[in-house]
This record gives structure tokens, sequence and C-alpha cells, in this order.
């Protein structure tokens, strides 16, 4: 089982090459970003956490652009994956962003994979001209067409939000497959979409009991006849050792802890702090 570094970017704080060099320095496997392009001031929709209008860190509003964050900390790691928690690809043009990545992944070696999520502020999607009840849907076709588009040497895509004729683009992923993981609520719904469309799964800061949900994972996987096993990648707040032990015989494959919004020293000493923490578990 891994671990890996979340940063919610800001324009203040640490900087995400900063706190990827940190990751890489103390053997974290991912260091991951998340996004929102705006944060529309008048909204219907309710944060997940919050239940209304109101927002728990007002780093949503701050966030910085995740694939300028990842490119900074690729050019200062060697090691460490770069990755996305979460990204919203239907608020962008599908073939800039396919070409957006494949460039990130040609040019850090091979190190990247793909957090994306269906977008909880509805609002935001809507200035995005995501239609209301198809963002499911369009990020599918989104998904699949970026696929298209690195993996085939003549790529074309034709369905209902993006459609594009036989084309050429390179670079071509390092990576023959891309990850693509899913951060969403641990629902039967969201477990057979990523079985269709997806290589796993982000737990989310409301999942706190994750038995379930991960064994429902698995059986929908093999029930979708996927080869292996799904990417699991569980949030959490403080390294306990039975815990960790329990999500590693469960299927958890990697475990994620958020870094603290202060300045670069802190961040730093709190990084070195987790490392060893986590090095004495395993030592355990």
């Amino acid at each position: 089982m891994d671990y890996g570094l979340v940063l919610f970017t800001s324009d203040r704080g640490i900087t995400p090459a900063a706190a990827a060099k940190l990751a890489d320095e103390h053997g974290f496997t991912t260091f991951y970003v998340p996004e929102h392009t705006h944060i529309p001031v008048k909204r219907e929709a309710a944060h997940p956490t919050t239940g209304d209008e109101t927002l728990p860190d007002d780093r949503y509003m701050r966030t910085l652009d995740p694939w300028v964050s990842l490119a900074t900390a690729a050019a200062v790691t060697s090691r460490v994956r770069l990755s996305t928690a979460v990204s919203l690809p239907v608020e962008h043009d599908p073939i800039s962003l396919a070409k957006t990545i494949a460039s990130l992944d040609h040019l850090s070696g091979g190190r990247v994979s793909v957090g994306v999520g269906f977008g909880w502020n509805t609002d935001e999607l809507a200035d995005h001209n995501v239609p209301a009840g198809r963002r499911r849907t369009m990020l599918r076709e989104y998904v699949e067409a970026m696929r298209a588009l690195w993996t085939q040497e003549e790529a074309a895509y034709d369905g209902e939000f993006v459609s594009f004729g036989p084309s050429w683009a390179w670079p071509k992923p390092v990576q023959q497959h891309v990850p693509v993981l899913v951060g969403a609520a641990g629902t039967e719904k969201n477990f057979r979409w990523i079985a269709r469309s997806a290589d796993g799964w982000i737990t989310t800061p409301r999942d706190f009991d994750i038995d379930a949900p991960v064994q429902m994972l698995h059986d929908i996987w093999s029930e979708a006849g996927r080869p292996g096993a799904p990417q699991i990648v569980a949030l959490d707040f403080k390294p306990v050792a039975e815990k960790l032990e329990h999500w590693r015989n469960i299927g958890v494959t990697e475990v994620l802890f958020g870094l603290p919004d202060k300045p670069a020293d802190d961040v730093a000493a709190y990084v070195e702090r987790l490392a060893g923490k986590l090095a004495a578990l395993s030592n355990t």
C-alpha cells in the first residue's frame, strides 16, 4: 500500500513545486492537487460537507490551475507521480485537455494519473455550459475521447458532447495507459461508472467507514469483467497502525494525506513528521 500527499493549492502558502519536491524527497508515491476554475458567488448547489451554500475553506475561491501546478512540480521532481484530486475535465475543451495531459506525461517521463470528479458545484459547471443532469455522460465521453487521442495514430470520436474526425495528435503519453480515478461518494451508481470507464476510486472526506463500499466496488468490478482489481485511494487524516493495516487487507492501494494551509517551513516540518510516523509503522 502506497502513501500520497494532496495540496489544496492557493495563491498563498507553499507552492505546488515545493510541496511536490517534499513528497518526492520523503518517499511518497503520488502528489495530488485539486481544481475549481471559479466559484459563482450566487449558487444553488450545496457543498457536500456544509450542506448549504457556505464553503468550508476559502481556498475554493483561490485554487491554482492543476495542470500548471503539476507542470511546475514535474520540473523539480524525478520520481513522485503527479495527479489530481480531483480535476473537472468537462470544464475544458477535451482535445486541448488531452494535449495538456499528454504533454505533462511526456515531459515528466510517464508519471501522470488523472483524478476526475463529476462536480458537486453544478453552478460552476453551468457556467461552462455543462447541461444539468448530463455531467456523467459528458465526462464519460471526455475520457473516451482523450484516450483515443492518447492511444490512436489517427484518432476520431463521435459522441453527444465530443465529436471530431480522424486526427493526428502528438505527443502520446509515455504510459501505454494513463490511469483515471474517480473522486466521488461510494455509491453503486458511481461504482458502475468507474467499472465501465475508469481505473479506480478516490474516497471523499465524508467516507469514514469504507469496508462496505470497497467490497461493493470489487464486486461490481468483477461483474463488469474487468481484470485485476481497481485502484482505491483512501483519504486519511492521521496515521493509525491498525486502520492502515486493515485498509491494506481490504484492498486499499494508496492512502492520501492532506497538507496544512501553512507557510512552507511548517508544511516541510509536517511532511517530515508524517514520513517518520509512516516509516515507523511500516517497521512494526
